[in-house]
């Protein structure tokens, strides 16, 4: 070998070396995380922008320093819309890209469906929005509202208003269904009643059938577990039909700040919806975030429950990991419990035993700005139940013991 091909080899082995050694050096200042959305598809009108908030926590926590000494590197995936593609893409993450946790979901479908995904592979899911109960996983923290801190209380606050019949409408999955049969047990329980019920697919955009029931029904309140942009074509059908939110009014589950903008606010003005946030909440935590997001993301942007929740889980994360002192699911679920962040946008939340947290409870009238108008609360935050007593007895859901 001559003298000038050596040295170029040399060179080239001490420029090898110094790549691996900062390859292996990144690698250790870094713990890489997963954020799973529909970012495309019926369900993207509502996920993006929690998508979004996730985002926004990683970078502010990036910015602050990060978890145990690491920066966080996010890699996002579009589930689609598809509870398949959600398993997909989870298993992706978790087994082809190597990322500590999860965060992420929207249906029920889609948490579900990565439920034995997360089980088999002992990783944790964020899962950020409400859903129906009868449900408790080691690998998932539900922090989105149990039945009785979104559907139960909407009910106690219908029949304080004096409605006692009721028309039920759904996407044709297990939330909607699942929900509804806890609001059944329960109007039935208060003597009120069920005038019908229906679903259509997720994303379908046919009501005619469905309006002539309810014509025929007559009911004083209709509870909407539709989910997507199926509640554009709902609401717009409903108006053609002759119903306002004086005539009949909604109260929905799935239907926020984001959604009301983007399907005009003239078609659901008048109508209610029952979260554990508004933007409308006025305290300084929420103010810094609405000003933080629309800095980010545009200011015309409006944020929703479900965006503050996919925010908050990530700073709930950081806190276990910290408490735990490792990324390790185990030690990070068992450093969870009882975990308490203050001054959040939505109040101080805390972390149950059973992988959900406590949360305050609001029905609000939506406004003609798209915003709402809180006009009941449960007063203090509630205990998560994942067993509704009366519709699942029996029931319960305790990793502490």
């Amino acid at each position: 070998m001559k003298p000038s091909q050596a040295r170029a080899s040399l060179l080239g082995f001490i420029a090898l070396t110094i790549a691996l050694v900062l390859g292996n050096v990144l690698a250790q200042d870094t713990v890489k995380v997963g954020v799973l959305h529909s970012l495309s598809g019926t369900m993207a009108i509502s996920e993006v922008t929690v998508a979004n908030a996730t985002e926004l926590a990683i970078n502010e926590i990036n910015k602050a320093g990060g978890v145990l000494g690491k920066q966080i590197e996010f890699i996002v995936e579009d589930g689609g819309s598809e509870p398949a593609v959600f398993a997909q893409k989870a298993q992706k993450l978790i087994e082809e890209d190597g990322v500590v946790t999860v965060f992420g979901g929207w249906t029920s479908a889609s948490r579900q469906a990565m439920l034995p995904v997360f089980e088999n592979t002992g990783n944790l899911l964020w899962y950020p929005v409400q859903f129906e109960g009868n449900e408790c996983s080691p690998n998932i923290m539900y922090s989105g509202a149990q039945p009785n801190q979104q559907a139960l209380p909407a009910l106690d606050w219908a029949f304080e208003q004096g409605y006692t019949k009721f028309f039920l409408i759904g996407s044709d999955y297990v939330y909607p269904q699942t929900a509804n049969f806890i609001l059944n047990t329960h109007i039935a329980d208060r003597g009120g009643e069920v005038l019908g019920e229906e679903y259509i697919p997720l994303g379908d955009t046919n009501f005619s059938s469905v309006i002539n029931k309810v014509r025929a029904a007559e009911p004083e309140l209709i509870f909407n577990t539709l989910n997507g942009d199926s509640n554009v074509a709902f609401f717009k059908q409903m108006e053609a039909a002759g119903y306002d939110s004086e005539s009949l009014p909604i109260m929905s589950f799935s239907i926020a700040e984001q959604e009301a903008m983007a399907m005009g606010v003239e078609l659901v003005a008048g109508n209610y919806a029952a979260w554990n946030y508004f933007q409308s909440l006025d305290n300084p935590a929420n103010a810094a975030f609405i000003e933080a997001y629309k800095a980010a993301y545009g200011a015309d942007a409006v944020i929703t429950d479900p965006m503050i929740h996919g925010y908050i889980d990530v700073y709930l994360w950081k806190a276990a990991v910290e408490k735990a002192g490792s990324f390790d699911t185990d030690a990070v679920r068992a450093a969870a419990y009882g975990l308490v962040l203050e001054d959040t946008p939505m109040g101080t939340v805390t972390v149950d035993s059973n992988q959900s947290i406590y949360q305050t409870v609001y029905v609000g009238k939506i406004g003609d700005d798209g915003q709402f108008e809180i006009i009941w609360d449960s007063g203090e935050p509630v205990k998560p139940e994942p067993y509704d007593a009366l519709a699942f007895p029996g029931n319960t859901c305790d990793f502490a013991n």
